[in-house]
């Protein structure tokens, strides 16, 4: 990542990442997708309106997981061995710690979660059986967040990538069988999605643990350092807390959505769902502008630091135009995937139309974020996206849909664009002031 042409390096790790990332999201796909086709509406809009919620739960030790990275790759950009050696197992510990705590508070606090978002009682049993079981898999899908977070530390995709690959199979087939053969329902594809993600993070812990160098995972050497697990949270809970105040202004949008019924509901999931392969698609290139800062910035190669950012945002660009607009055109075909209920179909388009057109505002916006992270400052854009995206979102919603006049579904769709485009902007700011000091303070 410190020589040569930044383009085709930072493709050649994207891609991988990114089709890694759409496969993690095809573990939600297919339970929506099968719930959808073979167990009605009511199952398709109880394991879609848990999106935001499991996003709340989990994001702030998978924003530690941002931390992981940053530190790894610092320490592989300056060739610190024991300082890497240390980073490894402090996060892969903290991953099992994390997990175990998402586990507790998934499995007990579910349901009043899901009171307090007016979900439906239709969907309400269904939504808060799945999360129960979904969050017994917790402490496997920490491990692998790490795991893997770690491993593109040193510029490695492609293996994560071939773990979920057979993780993704194996959830697919179980998720038929548990649903279509012995009629479990959304306990059946939450049990599907738990078992394939127990086998994509022993793959991930058996891959580390065959390694040479420092960054060989040795079970009798995890524990946590102070000085990593400092770093980790100095870079990584910013992050985390980012993502969680995130997810609370979108379980607030989708309390909003819910009060337009199961209906509207239903196509929202099923549209949430298909914009989600859009997202970690963008959002493998703020993972590659993160990693690629993070090792420049530790090797002290600063002049290489405008170049990824430019190749980060117009990747970022390129991408969110084409797949989001495609998701457009082909709307009415791809969300026929998800339900047959063409007014279902309908409240769908209504979301995409408004949001994927411009999808790619979210990615420039994301990009800035791991540019600022990657060059060690993560509070400047945790409380930028606080502001920018959380606190404009709730404005809106408590004050502009609450307008008689405003009161649609629309205008709850319109509130992300617009906080896109002005966090972008000052996140931008940021960065030139950023850059601007460091040049002054290196001469």
């Amino acid at each position: 990542m410190c020589e040569g042409a930044v383009l085709p390096k930072m493709l050649k790790f994207t891609v991988p990442l990114m089709l890694s990332s759409i496969l993690q999201l095809l573990f939600n796909a297919a339970d929506v997708v099968v719930v959808g086709k073979f167990a009605g509406d009511d199952a398709l809009a109880a394991v879609g309106c848990t999106g935001s919620l499991i996003n709340l739960l989990i994001n702030l030790f998978v924003g530690l997981s941002v931390g992981a990275n940053v530190m790894a790759a610092r320490h592989y950009g300056a060739k610190q061995e024991d300082e890497l050696k240390k980073s490894v197992h402090t996060s892969m510990l903290l991953s099992i710690i994390g997990g175990i705590v998402l586990n507790a508070v998934g499995v007990l606090w579910t349901e009043g979660i899901l009171k307090l978002m007016e979900t439906p009682e239709s969907v309400l049993p269904l939504a808060a059986l799945y999360l129960r079981i979904y969050f017994i898999g917790m402490v496997p899908n920490m491990i692998y967040n790490f795991g893997s977070a770690v491993l593109r530390a040193i510029g490695d995709t492609r293996r994560p990538m071939y773990f979920l690959s057979l993780a993704g199979v194996i959830n697919v087939v179980l998720n038929l069988l548990f649903v279509i053969k012995f009629e479990m329902g959304v306990a059946g594809v939450a049990t599907a999605t738990v078992i394939s993600q127990c086998i994509s993070a022993a793959l991930v812990v058996i891959c580390m643990m065959r390694e040479k160098g420092a960054i060989r995972l040795d079970l009798k050497e995890l524990k946590i350092d102070r000085k990593e697990l400092v770093g980790i949270l100095r870079i990584g809970l910013p992050a985390g807390v980012q993502g969680c105040i995130f997810s609370m202004s979108n379980v607030i949008i989708q309390k909003s959505i819910n009060g337009f019924g199961n209906i509207e509901v239903s196509g929202s999931s099923a549209a949430s769902n298909l914009e989600g392969f859009v997202y970690v698609s963008m959002n493998a290139f703020h993972q590659a502008t993160l990693s690629f800062m993070s090792q420049n910035f530790g090797a002290g190669r600063y002049d290489r630091l405008k170049k990824i950012l430019a190749c980060g945002l117009l990747c970022v660009t390129v991408t969110g135009l084409v797949l989001g607009n495609l998701e457009v055109f082909f709307g009415r075909t791809l969300l026929g995937i998800y339900t047959s209920n063409e007014l279902v179909i309908d409240a769908g388009i209504r979301r995409m139309t408004y949001i994927c057109t411009v999808y790619f505002l979210c990615g420039i916006m994301d990009v800035m974020v791991g540019a600022l992270r990657g060059i060690g400052h993560s509070f400047v854009p945790m409380l930028v996206s606080l502001c920018g995206v959380c606190g404009i979102r709730l404005v809106w919603i408590f004050t502009v849909f609450e307008m008689e006049k405003y009161h649609k579904i629309q205008t709850v769709y319109i509130s992300y664009p617009i906080s896109w485009t002005i966090t972008f902007a000052i996140h931008l700011g940021s960065y030139i002031v950023i850059r601007r000091k460091m040049k002054n303070r290196l001469g």
